[in-house]
């Protein structure tokens, strides 16, 4: 339970971080925090294949790099159907 509120609470700081650095690019507060938790996923998937560790920084770098990919993967869709 403890491991799901703190996966949340980097996921959230990761997804608002990956927003800010996307400058204004990211889908509100809400949607940051979905994005920085699947951003999360993808980065924790980018760092295993590379080799590095998932916890502490590494893993926190993971996360905003991953959120900051999806950010601009959505943003590309939405570019493409608008």
């Amino acid at each position: 339970m403890i491991g799901l509120i703190v996966s949340l609470v980097v996921g959230g700081i990761a997804g608002w971080l990956a927003g800010v650095i996307m400058k204004g690019r990211g889908f509100g507060i809400p949607g940051n925090i979905i994005v920085g938790i699947i951003g999360g996923i993808i980065g924790g998937q980018m760092l295993g294949v590379l080799g590095f560790g998932d916890g502490g920084a590494a893993g926190f770098i993971g996360s905003v790099l991953g959120a900051i990919v999806l950010i601009y993967v959505v943003q590309l869709v939405a570019a493409r159907r608008g």
